[in-house]
């Protein structure tokens, strides 16, 4: 793993915060449906003051967030609380080996993982706004006010309404849910290309709804139609040669990614490409220490790579400044379905335009929540010092 040096910091304070807001709309996916958004922060402090917010992912089961807020408040926390540290790899390193027995004897992978990660996008949030730097810049990347940008999350239900008012809201891509209902899917299809704007394009997300058979029968009937790629139309864990099929068939490109849980699992799908598009969530595995590199080899590896997040604003903040200092030709994932801890959680909001979604200057991720104005939703909240 690639380590970055920094005037060490001590970490001296710790928050925990679990919010849940709800929603009229539910959002809807092939494996099951959120009736409120959850979000899970993280904010750490060191002994000069210097603070750095990140964000856990915790969308799934409904009980997820306050079982991850948990996780950091009794076993997480106590490992690097007085510690210091020169990097935030050297951090992450410590939190991966001394939880390794527990991941082991809970078969908790997922939650541990997805915790450690958000206490990485904290610790890089420290340690740049420590440099005064934009994130972005601290990760190696050269200045730059915005990276491309596309409306995600679009339910199956009126469908052409929501990417109409996405056109609206300065999107010129857009992803849709499809994996519901075939001939419901192949409507939606055909309603979004034929009405769509010159520069437009469109991609559609299965949500591993799929098997082998019915894959390549559906992508069969894609054969008339422009589509940007094609997202996790098998189970993460159906073995690559299975994946291998699809993509000879498919013309559209296959996307996956956001559950691969190991560097391993990355370096197989582009070892041997079957993938078009790879998209790492770093605020389900890795944070940004393990996926900044991941990342930095898919490009190298000539696949395209485009960060997956569905959450709150501090993790699509910091998946945007992971794009912009890698670079490549991938975009943005932005949700585009209600949440009012998206935009509460990363003040000042960056605004979309033309397709493309601006960065902020200011050090860190340069943004900070806005609790004040959410304190009604709090579910759980945790404050622990040395």
């Amino acid at each position: 793993m690639e380590k970055h040096i920094f005037p060490p910091l001590t970490i001296k304070k710790a928050e925990v915060f679990v919010f849940r807001a709800p929603i009229e709309t539910p959002v809807r996916t092939s494996f099951g449906i959120m009736y409120d958004r959850p979000a899970v922060l993280v904010r750490l402090e060191d002994s000069d003051g210097t603070y750095g917010w990140g964000e856990v992912w915790c969308n799934f089961p409904a009980c997820g967030a306050e079982h991850r807020g948990r996780l950091l408040e009794t076993v997480l926390l106590s490992l690097i609380l007085g510690k210091t540290f020169e990097s935030p790899e050297d951090a992450i390193h410590l939190l991966t080996t001394k939880s390794h027995v527990l991941r082991l004897q809970t078969d908790e992978p997922g939650p541990i993982a997805q915790s450690i990660a958000g206490l990485d996008i904290a610790l890089w949030d420290m340690f740049a706004r420590r440099a005064g730097k934009p994130l972005y810049s601290v990760l190696g990347g050269e200045e730059k006010a915005f990276v491309p940008a596309y409306a995600s999350g679009i339910n199956p239900v009126d469908t052409l309404k929501i990417v109409e008012r996405c056109r609206d809201e300065g999107f010129t891509a857009f992803k849709f849910k499809i994996g519901f209902d075939a001939a419901r899917d192949m409507r939606n299809i055909e309603d979004v290309s034929a009405n769509l704007q010159k520069g437009e394009g469109f991609a559609i997300d299965v949500n591993q709804a799929w098997d082998l058979p019915f894959a390549l029968e559906f992508t069969s009937r894609l054969r008339d139609y422009s589509i940007l790629w094609l997202e996790e139309p098998l189970p993460c864990d159906t073995h690559c040669s299975q994946w291998k099929i699809l993509a000879a068939h498919c013309q559209v490109p296959l996307a996956a990614g956001e559950n691969f849980r190991s560097e391993e699992t990355y370096r197989e799908a582009f070892a041997d490409p079957w993938l078009g598009v790879i998209q790492p969530d770093i605020c389900k595995w890795g944070g940004l220490s393990r996926t900044l590199p991941i990342a930095k080899a898919i490009l190298k590896a000539g696949i395209r790579y485009c960060p997956h997040y569905l959450g709150g604003g501090i993790g699509l903040l910091a998946s945007a400044h992971l794009l912009a200092a890698v670079g490549g030709d991938g975009t943005l994932e932005v949700d585009i379905n209600p949440n009012p801890l998206r935009p509460l959680l990363a003040d000042p909001y960056p605004q979309v335009k033309a397709g493309n979604f601006s960065l902020p200057s200011a050090p860190g991720l340069g943004v900070i929540p806005q609790l004040g104005e959410i304190t009604s939703l709090r579910t759980f909240y945790k404050e622990l010092s040395t």
